[in-house]
Order: structure tokens, then sequence, then C-alpha cells
């Protein structure tokens, strides 16, 4: 009797064996079937067929229909989903049903209108490459198998075009290419490039804020190989390219290539992965590598390939110059020499950008009179003050309230907001400048997709002098006419407990820094800090990214951090850590912990945002100096914990290669 094992979204570490059809073989592996499950129905996905199953033929159900609308799913999509699931100690169920599409995971998928087709039309004459273009270009094999390089280039300096370079070969050799990007913001620029570029080629996107029916039908489009460039975030690198030839992954240092729920996994890490697996070249790109990266390519893992210069010869790295601001007064957190900077730029008839990583109006609402302050009842965090609709919202649950009229402990009316965001920066810019038509750029302003698109075209169209904004105008953006980047409030995370922090601070200004000066306009950068001897400044003012990551490695090497060793992290909620504490120190006491002497776990602790959404959280750390150790550790640890008793209300969850600790 012919058994199918089937993967099912559930977050269990094992298969479910249902008893297939007398006409069921190894061709329906990869296909999705209706399975009965508890008292209703999923869809799962057949990953193998069985002459016989673990269990005895009568406590098996039987399969329901077998859905063949799609081609089998291919065996390299199992391979990295097995992967996946090995490596970050997920579920396979929950890896190859999180791969696909809402509507195929439904017994009925909507109506789909088919794929956009190609435009008729002849590409735009594409520009001279410079010298260095020409050597990056040239040095990426395409016929030769896998490789992966590093294309490290300064801002402005053309990766992009050398993306569209490598595309187009692919392309002419009958082969798919898979361009992933960190965020979404960034898919409309790139996408209107790519379609431009290529106006007889398929492009389909694929990211979270496409519309159900039409992420499935770009997702079938380029499963059955009709899609020839697929751009995408996080999750397009699992999805399934029949010819495929190319990855390439933008930005491969912006932490949002890491998922933070679910199966937390870092897409940059599983596209060299799938690079390997199906023997294609890898191309990760950006002005300020991670250090794991950087890592990789000084140790001949990686090929680095540098491209030093602007790509537009009449433009030139900005100057960076630095305001200490112990020694200038302050005018609403901006120092008067910006403010002049400023002005200076506003009668040249040039685009400013002052960039402070803090929206809402201020980061707290406070009471002089008796200590009160704005406190998220669900977190461990301040709600944060957006005066513009009069709220009080916490950035971390999403917890709102009306400000009140007066302090709700004292009855005090003079309550003063402290610290400042963008909203406030926008108010103090507009009474320094009142003529200056002034944009302000944030979560708050922009929600959707169109309302990106809408304020990209006001910004590129001129309709703004001075732009406000967070890290979503620090990366990937062409503004012609910006000469001007002014940095606040940049200090804060020289502190943070975060090792992590000054490797994401330089990277951050030296992209903020990266938007001033792209075209035939000198561009400059003013950061005020009070601490401007600190070494990273002074990388940053030269430039020299290189520098900065050698001193980060050598001082990571010494403390024993990433990537000189591997780490793993188990999380633990409850609606009381000393229940989420009693989980971790039970797990520290598992048999599997005294049988791996190679890997070290640390005493549980609460985490740096102990309450979260009503729930206290509590982490371990379990690090090692050998990978494969620490792997080898995971899954009999894992296997473990699931049989420990615990509360009925308690989560835990294990991440591999944390990003925050």
């Amino acid at each position: 009797m012919p058994v199918f094992r089937v993967a099912l979204d559930l977050p269990l570490h094992r298969l479910f064996d249902y008893i297939a059809p007398e006409t069921a073989g190894r061709d329906d592996i990869g296909l999705r079937v209706r399975v009965p499950f508890g008292r209703g129905e999923r869809v799962g996905v057949i990953v193998d067929v069985a002459a016989s199953g673990e269990w005895p033929p009568e406590q098996l159900k039987a399969a329901g229909e077998v859905l063949r609308d799609l081609l089998p799913l291919p065996a390299d999509f199992f391979a990295l989903c097995s992967f996946a699931s090995t490596y970050y100690q997920a579920p396979l169920g929950e890896v190859v049903l999180q791969a696909l599409p809402a509507g195929l995971k439904r017994y009925a998928p909507p109506n789909r209108r088919p794929v956009r087709p190609s435009l008729p039309g002849e590409p735009p004459v594409p520009p001279d490459l410079t010298a260095e273009q020409a050597t990056a270009l040239s040095a990426v094999a395409l016929d030769a198998g896998f490789a992966a390089y590093l294309l490290h280039g300064v801002t402005g300096s053309g990766k992009t075009e050398v993306y569209l370079r490598l595309v187009e070969r692919v392309l002419a050799a009958g082969r798919q290419a898979l361009l992933l990007v960190p965020e979404i913001n960034l898919t409309p620029q790139l996408e209107a490039r790519v379609r431009a570029r290529f106006p007889q080629r398929t492009v389909v996107a694929l990211h979270s804020e496409l519309a159900e029916a039409a992420r499935e039908r770009n997702w079938r489009a380029a499963f059955a190989g009709g899609a020839d460039i697929v751009l995408g975030t996080r999750l397009a690198i699992f999805t399934p390219l029949p010819r495929l030839g190319l990855i390439v992954v933008d930005e491969e240092h912006d932490p949002s290539f890491k998922q933070q729920d679910g199966m937390r996994y870092s897409a940059r890490d599983l596209a060299v992965v799938r690079a390997r697996q199906v023997g294609v070249p890898v191309v990760l790109g950006s002005a300020t590598p991670s250090l794991e990266t950087w890592a990789n390519a000084s140790g001949g893992r990686y090929r680095r390939l540098t491209l030093n210069e602007r790509a537009n010869r009449q433009a030139s790295l900005p100057q960076i110059r630095l305001l200490d601001t112990r020694r200038l007064p302050l005018h609403e957190g901006i120092a008067a020499p910006l403010l002049a900077a400023v002005d200076e730029c506003l009668a040249r008839g040039e685009q400013s950008l002052l960039f402070l990583n803090r929206r809402g109006y201020a980061p707290v609402l406070a009471c002089p009179a008796c200590g009160w302050v704005s406190r998220c009842q669900r977190c461990a965090a301040n709600l944060v003050l957006h005066l513009a609709d009069r709220r009080l919202r916490c950035h971390h649950c999403g917890c709102e309230r009306r400000v009140p009229p007066a302090c709700p402990t004292c009855g005090n009316q003079d309550i003063h907001p402290y610290g400042r965001g963008t909203q406030r920066l926008e108010e103090c810019l507009q009474s320094k400048f009142p003529t200056a038509r002034i944009l302000r750029v944030d979560r708050d302003s922009v929600k959707s997709r169109k309302q990106w698109e809408a304020m990209l075209e006001r910004i590129h169209g001129g309709e703004a002098d001075i732009l406000v904004g967070t890290q979503m105008l620090a990366k990937g953006h062409d503004f012609p006419k910006l000469t001007l980047v002014g940095v606040l409030g940049a200090d804060a995370a020289l502190h943070a407990a975060d090792w992590r922090a000054p490797e994401r601070l330089f990277a951050q200004l030296m992209q903020v820094a990266g938007r001033a000066g792209r075209a035939e306009l000198k561009g400059e950068v003013v950061i005020q800090t009070q601490y401007p001897e600190h070494p990273l400044f002074a990388a940053l003012a030269v430039h020299d990214y290189a520098g900065f990551a050698a001193s980060q490695l050598r001082e990571r090497e010494q403390a024993g951090f990433p990537p000189y060793a591997f780490q793993a992290v188990l999380r633990a909620e409850a609606p009381q850590m000393a229940d989420a504490i009693a989980f971790l120190k039970a797990a520290v006491a598992l048999p599997p912990v005294a049988a791996h002497g190679e890997v070290a776990l640390y005493d549980p602790v609460p985490m740096r945002m102990a309450r979260l959404a009503s729930l206290e959280r509590g982490q371990l750390l379990a690090e090692s100096a050998s990978r494969p150790a620490l792997q080898a550790f995971l899954p009999r640890w894992r296997e473990a914990i699931e049989g420990l008793k615990i509360p009925a209300r308690l989560r835990w969850h294990l991440e591999v290669d944390p990003l925050e600790l």
C-alpha cells in the first residue's frame, strides 16, 4: 500500500503519512495534496512516496485530492528547503509551505490573469562602462559553474549597471536571473529600470506588498520558466526557477535580508547556498559589505571586485565635515553651521537632506513635576509622541493612545516632549526656512508603494528643497539635485550594548552620505557629533571602508565574536519573566549540553527589550568556535527541549546566526 509523506505548515519537526492512491508513484513527489488533519483539511506538499509507512495502515488516514494544476516542485527546490530546515532548525513543512504563495495553500486558488506581456520596443542605449566596471564585468564567469563574488563599489559607482550587463549575458544564454533587494521601497525604482532596459523580456516582482493574486501569478510565471527576470525581497530566494543562471543580492549587508519571525533565515546566505547547489554564480553587491562577507572575500572564499570611483565621470565622492557639538550651540538640535549650509544650498537652487533615524515628533513625553514618562504598558519602551495627530504610539507593539491634556499622575498641564524626531525636525526647518518646500519621508508619511512612488516623483521633479528623512532615504536612491546631507543623532549608536552597532552605524552613514553629489554638482556631508575624534568618523571622513572593516574584524577576533565564532540563541516569552528564565535554565540542564564540550552555553538573561506586547522575554546564547560542532549540537538539543513540560502560554524558538542579542 503506497504512502504519501506529506509536509504540512506546522511547528512540528516531522512529516505526516497518508494512504496514497494505488496509482501513486514517484512522479507525485512535489505535488500539492489535500489531506485530513484534525477536524478539517489542509493543503500539504508530497515530499516522498513510500511502499509503506512508519505506522500500521489502520492508523493512517487516506489522502485527498492530488492537485495537478502545477508541475511538481523540482528537486533543487527541496534541496534548498531541506538545507534551510536543517541549518535554521525549522520544520521542513514550515519551510516548504512558507515558500509558496498563499493562494497555493488553499483548496481553490483565486482566478488568475496572465502575467503582463512584454512590451514592444527597443532597449535604451546603455551607458558607457568605466574601466573598473568593465574589469568587474569580465571577471564574472557566467558559464563556469558556482562562484561567489563580492562587488564592493562606493556609492554611485554603477553597481546596478554591472548587474544589468550580467543579466543581459544570462538572458542571451537562455537562462533566468534572480535579483534580490532588501526592502520593498527599493523594488519599484529598480523594477522600472529593469523593465526599461529589457522591454522585450518578462520581468516579475515578488514581495509582500503585492496583492495575493498578483504574487501567485508572478510566482507561477517564474516557476514555469515564463519569467526571464525575477526581482524580489528575501522570500523570493525560494522561488523555483527552471533556467536559473545568475543570482544577484543588492545591498547584501542590509539586515532586512534576515527574517525575524517564523523560520529565521538569512536570504543572503541562502543565495550563496542555492547558487552552489545549482552551479551558478552569485554576486553580492554593497558599498558597505557585512563584515562576514568581507571576511569571506579577504579569506578567498569569495572573489572581490572593486569599484573605487563613481560611474558619472563628472561626479566625485562628497566631502565629509564633522561638527563638534560640544563647542557649538544648538537650535532644536541643529548647529548653526549646518543651518547655514542648508541656507546656501537653497540659494543655489539645490536639494538638501537632513537625516534623523527617529520618526515621530519626540521619543518621549514627560512631566517635569513628578517624573511621569509616557511608557508603553505592554512593552519595555516609551510611547513616542506623534504631534501631528496628537497620538502617543509604541513603535514596537503598535499600542497607541491620545496625548493627555495633563500629567496622568499629578495633573500638571505643563508636560513636555523630550528629544526630537523627524516631525519636530520638520517643524523647526519650516520656522527657519518659511519659503522652502520641505518634504518629510518616513514610515508615517509613506505607508504604501503608491505613496512611495509619488514621493520619489516629487523629489525627482524638483518639488522639494529640503528632505527630512529616516533610513528610507539612506540607500539605493539617486537624486541628481541633492548636494547636501546633514546627519543628526548619530552618536547614540556609539554607546549601544550591541557589538554590531558600529558596523551598522558606519554602513548607515556611508549609505546616506552617498546620496550627495551623484551628478555633476559637488556634494557635502555634515555630521553632528560629540565625538569627532572617534575612529569610526575618521574612517568615514576619508571613505575608508576597508580600513574600518579591518579594525572591526581585529576587535571581533580578539573578542571571539562572529565571524570568528558561531552562535545560536534560544529565546522564550511568557506572561511572567520567571517562567521564561526557568524554562531556559531547564534547557541548560538537558543531557545534550554536557555531551557537546565544543559548545558553550551562557547564563539565561532577559532580552534587551525584556517586555514586548505584554510578554516577558528571556534568552540563552549558545556559541562555538566550530560551525559543524554547533550544527551537530542544535538538533539534539532542540529535540530534548521539545520534550520539556512548559507552561501553557510559554513560547520558544531557536535562532541560528542571530543579528541581535
